[in-house]
């Protein structure tokens, strides 16, 4: 009788969780655009932001409303107004790659800006009225798929580091584009990219942490770097992510939990015309083709705030958008990444105390 009974519960445990899995994925379909490839959706990443970060992921437009371009610390003129995700690539025509997003307040003198912290997500991992990511979809042929999840986030606070016992940080900026990339031969993951600073980490699928078979990134403090594990992650030697603390250290913790399926844009990539569209009419497209930077040109030493020690300044440039991410690489990490490996297990931590 007891056999029977725990076979009976076995089996309504499993119904339940059979159950709920097919709620998510009903619910990801509703979310998502028709269309979209359903692995795509299935193992989409989740992302934990650290719990202490003021920065969190912010709407995508909402650095149009807080800033100008300038070209050479110069405003541009003759651009649409207001500037919107549909017409910014108008800028190409005003400086191209030239073009910053310039603040419209100084960040060295105000980094606390309200707009500057983004939105922390709900309980369901939900950034509420920020569209905080870029989901762009390169089906390559042959069985291979390369899914970016790109998320935003309009400030990146460096973290600080210490000379002869002096704090310092270098390489705080005005926007900042971080991504995921999951690699799918015939609609089955093999690898995971985390993007770090200029570089970054792939590990295969397996090795990944999960929730359910989505795996999990963690942003790290300030810099939102993209790790695999939680901890301290020294980066001082480049492509190399050492667990102890040296030099340029990230942290991450397992903070609030982001879904950003909940709150995205969804796109194809084309490869040959590198050209994108829209799985549906709610994603503008036209800001996926701006050359500038998102974010101020490299504050001069002149400003005040502004240092720079060992060619690395306090006020770096904004970065460049997801066009520029390779977004149709061979490997799993891009070209400026001499060796690329994907690691068959997950590096050792250390947590600060």
């Amino acid at each position: 009788m007891a056999l029977f009974a725990n076979c009976l519960l076995v089996s309504v445990l499993l119904q339940i969780h059979l159950f709920c899995a097919r709620v998510e994925s009903a619910a990801i379909h509703r979310r998502a655009p028709a269309g979209i490839p359903q692995f795509a959706l299935d193992y989409a990443p989740l992302i934990y932001l650290h719990s202490d970060d003021p920065y969190r992921p912010s709407d995508i437009a909402s650095m149009l409303a807080n800033t100008r371009p300038e070209v050479k610390t110069q405003p541009v003129s003759g651009y649409p107004s207001p500037l919107t995700l549909d017409n910014l690539d108008s800028l190409n025509g005003l400086g191209g790659q030239s073009v910053y997003l310039t603040s419209l307040k100084d960040i060295a003198a105000d980094s606390q800006q309200a707009w500057l912290k983004g939105v922390a997500p709900d309980s369901s991992g939900k950034t509420n009225g920020a569209v905080s990511a870029a989901i762009i979809v390169n089906e390559k042929g042959h069985g291979t798929t390369d899914v970016f999840y790109f998320f935003f986030y309009n400030y990146n606070s460096a973290p600080p580091i210490r000379i002869f016992n002096i704090p310092f940080e270098f390489g705080n900026h005005v926007g900042d584009w971080e991504n995921m990339m999951v690699r799918f031969k015939y609609g089955q993951p093999s690898a995971v990219w985390y993007s770090q600073h200029a570089d970054g980490q792939a590990f295969t699928f397996e090795a990944t942490r999960k929730i359910g078979q989505r795996p999990i990134g963690y942003s790290a403090k300030g810099s939102h770097a993209n790790y695999a594990t939680d901890g301290d992650h020294d980066h001082t030697i480049p492509y190399v992510n050492l667990p102890g603390t040296f030099f340029l250290t990230d942290n991450t913790n397992a903070g609030l939990l982001w879904d950003p399926l909940l709150s995205a844009y969804f796109y194809r990539y084309d490869a040959p015309s590198n050209s994108f569209s829209a799985y549906d009419s709610n994603s503008p497209v036209n800001w996926l083709y701006y050359q500038g930077h998102w974010g101020d040109q490299q504050y001069p030493t002149s400003r005040p705030g502004q240092f720079v020690i060992f060619n690395q300044a306090k006020y770096a440039d904004g970065p460049a958008g997801p066009i520029f991410k390779e977004l149709n690489r061979p490997k799993m990490c891009p070209s400026n990444m001499k060796v690329c490996l994907v690691n068959p297990f997950l590096t050792a931590k250390k947590v600060k105390a």
